[in-house]
């Protein structure tokens, strides 16, 4: 009996220490093997990068996870009860692992020889979510054992549900339950009910076979499974939980709510930041405030899209889309499901022709509603034989649709429903903040869903006449005035290379002859142009082009040139103009303002280039001078006369006197310009095909309505804000024929402004009457601008 009791103890000590040894290494493994869990308290989880306004409204955002980090007090208690009475409801007591659920698991394992339950905690969760994978094996449960346990003892119970709540995934792109609350019910969490709290509860189990959305039913029955449990643990009494019972599952699919439509700005933002921060910049989170103006790019998107629509149906109606064949109610309902499936395009709604009479046309839209299309919106569609011949006016329905025909609709702001087609040119708008480069908004195309490319930052298109602003500036550099005379006649230039003759014309073919520099710019004069640029020589053009920010390859070392021959972006285009608008100073474009993480904190913010005019000693946070303030007030007030009296008269129509611009065509119309400004904004608009073909419209047809209706709004409600005349200006008299100083008692004499090193000398010839018919002041005032040639 002795031997067998010195055994035993010999056996128990042994045992001891073997589970000292144990308990040792298994502690050792805890603290030093397994992965630390410190990082935890302030783990960076995928969070979706947000583009927004300058003025904090969504444009979009990106990465393929929607996730919204919230704080564990902000998380409604109700939503808290309800996931642990069906996930843990012990959480609060175990140690990390729940051992009755584990030995339970490990039951019914060896009686059915299955892996059914797991018996993980949320603490367990929480760890295989962060640091496992999720294969089910014996090695990886142990580890996820012990990494709960160390979880736990690191980290407050509250933390670790936070984390939870935030990581775990319940469907449709929705990660955490903000997430989830925002896409299911597009709320808040605060703003949910008991019921909803349940659904959302029940969604980690299976976010697919137990989604709302693909399958209330099994939604409805594990929703309930929710509620039982809290009315079980005594997290609801009896009242409120039949009364949750008795609702209907009611989720529906949220899209994100962006606020303001500008992907191309977000696209350009976004591009950026992934040259800052690499690739995995879209899951960390950041909140990236652009330069963009809300307002600005609301009114930029919809002039973009009404000058385009208006310019297409000028050259007529192409025809539907496709015809889908005959209505009938069962051919309806298949149409309904054809149209849902069918973007909306710059505001253009897919739709199908079902009835007609002889002047109005029903279609069916999407949503299952009918419309009737008036006259009024019908007239308009004669037949497009080619981009400039239309064919017969239409007299009934009939000639213009058939029944079955998938067409495009549109309904203007108070107006009624009109026929409508995608247009096939495309336009674009920018506009700046001059006084340091800021982009307020950005339209690159009638719809970024359609076509991505952005035409404003990435297109180089030829300028056409707006490009002579920079060649009239290079000539007043080199002494030049507005009174300047140059005689406007035929030109023959000899190509040494080929020998070939180019023989530039106006556009009209006609010749004005002797024509001061400023009536030539303002009637954008391409003869004058020409002779001009020789006389300054080309060499000097193309280095002083380089000051608005045009580069050397861009700028062809030709004749050409004076007509627009560049090949640059419209923004390089915008940015060249608001050196005229601020005065002289070049800014550079951006688009990001800064950018913070997702708790506000700012990790950049942009600091540019400002202009400061009345610096005494500009420093390096300061705009450099490109141009001297004499020279840009001169410009500046010639383009002032292109609005008022010459290529863009229309645009007087604004009532404004403190506008400034040029029209720009190019060769066969191809291209289609506006850039005209304030000393508070530059906009440009642009006109024309991505595979370059005539418009058969000058940019005063195509492209400046498309400014001024962006202008009109842009500019309502602020005062005029006109370019101050600097010093070393000044204003005389001269006789329009020769661009001399008039003599004092001269009756036709016109004031012109001059730098004061250029004022001319005064005219000795006998004075003037009257100006003579076909004179370059009175016939310049009638030419059209040119074209290329």
């Amino acid at each position: 009996m002795a031997y067998i009791w010195r055994l035993f103890k010999k056996l128990f000590i042994f045992s001891l220490v073997v589970s000292g040894i144990l308990i040792v290494g298994i502690g050792y493994y805890i603290e030093f093997q397994l992965p630390d869990i410190n990082a935890l308290s302030t783990i960076q989880l995928q969070v979706p990068l947000q583009v927004l306004t300058r003025d904090g409204k969504l444009i979009t955002e990106y990465g393929d996870k929607r996730r919204i980090p919230v704080p564990y007090d902000k998380i409604p208690p109700l939503l808290v009860q309800a996931v642990l009475a069906t996930e843990d409801q012990r959480y609060f007591q175990h140690p990390g692992i729940d051992i009755p659920g584990l030995i339970r698991a490990s039951l019914i394992l060896i009686t059915t020889g299955k892996k059914i339950q797991g018996g993980s905690t949320i603490t367990m969760q929480v760890a295989r979510g962060f640091y496992l994978n999720p294969q089910k094996t014996f090695g990886r449960k142990l580890r996820e054992i012990l990494l709960a346990l160390k979880i736990d003892h690191r980290l407050s119970k509250q933390k670790v549900l936070e984390l939870y709540l935030n990581k775990i995934f319940f469907g449709n792109r929705a990660y955490g339950v903000a997430a989830a609350a925002q896409i299911y019910y597009g709320k808040t969490l605060d703003q949910l009910s008991l019921d909803q709290y349940a659904v959302l509860a029940g969604l980690p189990k299976a976010p697919s076979a137990l989604n709302p959305l693909a399958n209330p039913t099994a939604a409805k029955k594990r929703r309930d499974h929710v509620l039982s449990r809290m009315f079980e643990v005594g997290y609801i009494n009896e009242k409120v939980y039949k009364t949750a019972l008795s609702v209907p599952v009611d989720a529906h699919y949220h899209n994100l709510q962006t606020q303001v439509k500008a992907l191309y700005a977000a696209d350009l933002v976004h591009q950026q930041l992934k040259q800052m921060y690499g690739d995995d910049v879209d899951t960390r989170g950041f909140l990236v405030y652009t330069t963009i103006d809300s307002h600005l790019q609301e009114i930029a998107n919809q002039a973009v899209r009404d000058g385009l629509i208006d310019y297409d149906q000028r050259h007529g109606y192409r025809g539907p889309e496709r015809n889908l064949g005959s209505p009938n109610l069962s051919g309806m309902q298949e149409w309904e499901k054809i149209l849902n499936t069918i973007p909306v395009l710059g505001g253009l709604e897919p739709a199908v022709v079902v009835d007609m009479t002889s002047q109005t046309v029903t279609a069916l839209r999407s949503d299952g509603s009918l419309i009737i299309i008036p006259w009024q919106g019908l007239a308009w569609a004669r037949p497009q034989i080619n981009a400039n011949f239309l064919g017969p006016r239409p007299h009934k329905s009939s000639d213009i649709v058939k029944l079955g025909d998938l067409i495009r609709i549109n309904k203007p702001t108070n107006q009624n429903w009109r026929l409508a087609q995608i247009p096939k040119a495309e336009a674009g708008l920018v506009t700046l903040n001059p006084m340091d480069g800021a982009i307020l908004a950005l339209v690159g195309g009638f719809d970024f869903q359609y076509s991505n490319f952005d035409r404003i930052t990435s297109a180089e298109r030829q300028p056409g006449s707006s490009f002579k602003p920079f060649i009239y500036s290079a000539a007043l550099d080199q002494g030049y005035t507005l009174a300047t005379v140059i005689n406007d006649a035929p030109i023959v230039v000899e190509n040494p290379t080929d020998n070939s003759l180019w023989r530039p014309q106006n556009d009209e073919k006609r010749f004005f002859g002797p024509t001061r520099l400023r009536e030539a710019l303002i009637h954008s004069i391409n003869l004058v142009s020409i002779r001009l640029l020789d006389q300054i020589k080309i060499p000097y053009a193309v280095g002083f082009a380089q000051r608005f920010g045009f580069g050397p390859s861009q700028l062809p070392p030709t004749l050409s040139l004076a007509l627009g021959t560049a090949s640059v972006t419209p923004l390089q285009m915008a940015t060249g103009y608001a050196v005229f608008a601020n005065g002289g100073f070049k800014v550079v474009p951006f688009a990001i303002d800064n950018i913070r993480d997702n708790q506000g904190n700012i990790l950049y913010q942009a600091k540019p280039l400002t202009v400061c005019g009345d610096c005494t000693t500009p420093d390096n946070t300061h705009a450099p001078r490109a141009i001297s303030a004499q020279n840009a007030f001169l410009i500046t007030s010639a383009l002032h006369d292109v609005i008022q009296h010459g290529t863009a008269f229309e645009a007087r129509s604004l009532k404004r006197n403190d506008l400034a611009g040029k029209t720009g065509t190019t060769q066969n119309q191809v291209d289609a310009w506006f850039v005209g400004y304030n000393p508070d904004l530059v906009a440009l608009a642009w006109v024309g095909f991505d595979q370059p073909q005539s418009l058969h419209e000058y940019g005063a047809t195509a492209a400046l309505p498309v400014w001024m209706n962006f202008m009109q709004v842009a500019l309502q409600g602020k005062a005029e804000h006109v370019l101050n005349q600097p010093t070393g200006i000044v204003s005389i008299k001269i006789d329009p024929l020769t661009g001399k100083r008039a003599q004092s008692n001269d009756p036709v004499a016109q004031f012109e402004y001059f730098m004061t090193p250029y004022v001319p000398d005064e005219d000795k010839r006998p004075t003037a009457t009257a100006a003579q018919p076909g004179d370059a002041n009175s016939a310049a005032a009638a030419t059209p601008e040119g074209g290329l040639y």
